[in-house]
């Protein structure tokens, strides 16, 4: 939004802007944020940074955990959720070295940044672009407690068709039943006004948006499909869109959750994500002679992405919820392959994309628990090695499968290599399979290892837990 401190300066003075709010991101991919009322802002505050724990952030010990971040100020937005006039901007992360400030290897913005260069160095693409889909569910209600001898999790959605029979207030009726929400139309889609003033507000903060629908869990699923954008910023948009859907649903009086399976037995919520390669403005993945339209390089960039697969899981799904909704039967795919217009595998390349420059694939596990910067660095890093080592995916066995995967027997789903059913499992990938993330320093081995401790660490504290269902199993054995 701006180049310099004077554009900042003189539109904060015209729109009568009071603070600015910095926005620092953590390994996880929560966004921190510290706060300066503008007559505190300052030419070297931007240029020298403002102080922070870096230990709070989960990125350095506490006996050595000073840090600096600095405002990228052409990420500025407007923030609608303050009550004061209230501008935004996306930071960057600085260790204090003795030369003086340095940015922070570790620093998920900037392993993007890196890894966007990275592709710029081998010549291949000078730009990877991306577009995501967020899918999310727009609640009414959600309390919960987990205490030793109390496990209590209640969820309500004003649409769902549990709600049918619900005597305590004026029941309407239009409720959704149970995997029925998909492009369900009004009166049933009761979050459309909410995704339009969403929209509105992204758009509106320079966020382009392709469209939203309801979707298709019956309790409140909804989707918003960005337009595309280069990888660093549409993960700095994929940041925004979380915090855009989460505080505009508070200030409606709702609540959005994006865990990929908050409900048993309904559809889960991915964060497909849409890939492409330019150089010099042309794209890279068009070969009208080649399988679905693709290109060599497309191909080879695809069979990347399916043979690291299982280590891109501890980025792409980094959670234990995210296993839960990576199962058969529910459009999430579990089966690692390739295939035109098929929603069951790992990669799908859409069918009604046929033009040069809209040529592209998907790709379907991922989901919006992931750190947004580290998830598309992590496979673009592996497309990249695909097309490096020249991995042709039919010859390694990853397709194309161009028929449906839930369907095969048991003898036929064994020939075909599977994402991790586990977080543990994911960890144990990565640490078997990272060294094409680790080129040219993008990713820090450091930061390798913060990400299996913190992955192993979640699913130890998860799986030692008593589930509610083994007392309904196993209580009275």
């Amino acid at each position: 939004m701006f180049n310099s401190y004077e554009e900042l300066k003189k539109y904060c003075t015209d729109k009568g802007i009071r603070f600015i709010d910095f926005k620092i991101i953590d390994l996880v991919g929560r966004w921190h944020h510290l706060t300066v009322p503008l007559e505190g802002l300052t030419d070297e505050i931007l240029e020298q940074g403002i102080g922070i724990d870096g230990s709070s952030y989960g990125f350095l010990s506490v006996e050595k955990s000073d840090m600096v971040f600095k405002p990228d100020l052409t990420t500025a937005f407007m923030d609608h959720f303050a009550r004061y006039p209230m501008l935004s901007v996306i930071s960057d992360i600085y260790s204090l070295e003795e030369e003086g400030a340095a940015r922070f290897e570790g620093d998920p913005r900037y392993v993007a940044q890196k890894a966007e260069r990275y592709l710029q160095q081998s010549g291949v693409a000078d730009s990877c672009i991306l577009w995501p889909e967020f899918e999310f569910y727009v609640l009414d209600h959600i309390s919960y407690q987990v205490k030793p001898q109390h496990v209590e999790v209640l969820m309500d959605s004003e649409q769902a068709a549990w709600n049918t029979a619900d005597r305590e207030y004026g029941n309407l009726g239009y409720k959704v039943r149970s995997h029925g929400g998909y492009h369900a139309d009004l009166p049933y889609d009761s979050s459309f006004d909410l995704r339009n003033e969403i929209v509105t507000r992204l758009q509106e903060s320079g966020v382009p948006v392709k469209y939203h629908h309801s979707e298709n869990g019956g309790p409140g699923q909804g989707e918003i499909e960005l337009g595309f954008g280069p990888l660093t910023r549409m993960a700095d948009r994929s940041m925004m869109v979380k915090y855009f859907v989460k505080n505009t649903a508070m200030a409606n009086g709702r609540t959005v959750t994006f865990m990929p399976k908050p409900f048993y037995d309904e559809a889960g919520s991915g964060m497909h994500v849409h890939i492409q390669f330019f150089r010099g403005g042309k794209p890279v993945f068009y070969d009208p002679q080649g399988y679905s339209g693709l290109s060599r390089i497309a191909l080879q960039a695809i069979g990347g992405v399916l043979q690291h697969a299982r280590a891109l899981a501890a980025f792409t799904n980094p959670s234990t919820n995210s296993y839960k909704r990576l199962v058969p039967g529910y459009e999430a795919p579990v089966n690692i392959g390739f295939a035109t217009s098929n929603r069951s595998a790992v990669i799908r390349i859409p069918g009604y994309a046929l033009s040069p420059e809209a040529k592209r694939f998907e790709y379907r596990p991922m989901d919006a628990t992931c750190n947004p910067y580290l998830a598309y660095a992590a496979i673009l890093m592996a497309a990249i090695d695909g097309i490096e080592q020249q991995i042709d995916p039919t010859a390694a066995g990853f397709g194309p499968f161009d028929f449906n995967l839930y369907t095969l027997s048991e003898e036929e789903k064994g020939k075909i290599k599977s994402l991790p059913r586990s977080l543990e499992e994911a960890a144990d990938a990565l640490e078997q399979d990272y060294g094409f993330l680790t080129r040219s320093g993008v990713f820090p081995e450091n930061l390798i290892r913060d990400q299996l401790f913190r992955l192993r660490r979640e699913a130890e504290q998860v799986n030692t837990f008593p589930h509610p269902l083994e007392y309904e199993m196993y209580y009275d054995l």
